[in-house]
């Protein structure tokens, strides 16, 4: 079970770094928030075709079955996904990957202004700042060209990083009786309409201005199909075995993966810049779930000397 398991994380970690490479293959053609609409159609049409296939109930009845999906929505899949598509024009695949690193370290300092329940020690928070740090140092911004290209994208990545651990945090609590893949393909029904609205309220976003090319139709089918539909319901698989301490550790994972497809398929380059902004933002991390990370470890150890008992 275990092996399934770990194979089961490099595989999410390798379709969802893969994504970003696929990403811009499909913003060489497509406008961002129109690309991000059309993906998330296409995903949430085959999560339904397989929620109906299972036999599982398909619409939300209470306020409880509905609040996960309408943020979760908004937020995890139609802010995060806007901010993140326009951002991914400027930046790499690689830095976007990592950037995106900062999830698991905003999400505590999120989860402190939204509950009063978590605290954010003086530790943590030091975790947290160090993974802004982190940011600076992959933007390396310079002072009379503070509007750059670049810097402009490291922003709106990072903005959609907020957003997604927004809605990690808004969903997390949430008590739905609703199945798993009805919920899903509810949350990429609401995303994608916000995602067709901001199509339809931004200046420099136009259907008329996409270009249905061969790379796009098969970026499209790519990050509908395996990264959005397989992807999300492998990664909730995931949560349900390991945990979100685990999990969120996919988050240095996807990256290396990022890269290498970056490298491979569009020739780009890792800098030293990046490489050292990653690593701050995952001492950071460290820092910031340090407390989450022992019990973790503790629990792995426990589980085996079990298993090794059993076997003896």
């Amino acid at each position: 079970m275990r092996h399934r398991t770990t194979a089961v994380f490099l595989l999410v970690s390798a379709v969802w770094g893969t994504a970003f490479m696929a990403t811009k293959v499909g913003l060489g053609s497509l406008p961002p928030a129109l690309f991000a609409a059309v993906r998330f159609t296409l995903a949430a049409a085959l999560l339904f075709c397989l929620a109906s296939a299972r036999g599982d109930r398909l619409r939300p009845r209470t306020r409880a079955e509905w609040v996960p999906v309408l943020t979760g929505g908004v937020f995890t899949i139609g802010v995060h996904h806007a901010f993140l598509f326009t951002g991914q024009q400027y930046v790499s695949s690689a830095v976007a990957a990592v950037l995106l690193g900062l999830i698991p370290v905003v999400t505590p300092a999120l989860t402190r202004l939204t509950a009063s329940t978590e605290r954010l020690t003086p530790v943590g928070a030091v975790g947290v700042t160090l993974g802004f740090v982190g940011v600076v140092v992959i933007a390396d911004p310079d002072p009379s060209n503070l509007l750059g290209s670049e810097l402009r994208g490291v922003v709106l990545v990072l903005a959609s990083a907020v957003a997604f651990a927004l809605g990690a945090v808004l969903t997390h609590d949430a008590k739905s009786a609703l199945p798993l893949v009805s919920t899903q393909a509810w949350m990429m029904v609401v995303g994608a309409a916000f995602l067709h609205v901001t199509t339809l309220a931004l200046p420099w976003e136009s259907y008329a201005d996409a270009s249905w090319t061969p790379g796009a139709l098969a970026a499209l089918a790519y990050l509908s199909v395996v990264a959005g539909a397989g992807g999300f319901l492998l990664y909730f698989w995931l949560l349900g075995r390991i945990g979100p301490v685990e999990v969120s550790l996919m988050e240095y994972v996807i990256p290396v993966f990022a890269a290498i497809a970056g490298w491979v398929a569009l020739g780009e380059t890792l800098d030293a810049n990046t490489v050292a902004g990653f690593v701050t933002i995952f001492v950071g991390f460290v820092l910031v779930k340090r407390e989450s990370i022992r019990s973790e470890l503790r629990r792995m150890r426990t589980a085996g000397r079990t298993r090794a008992n059993d076997a003896d």
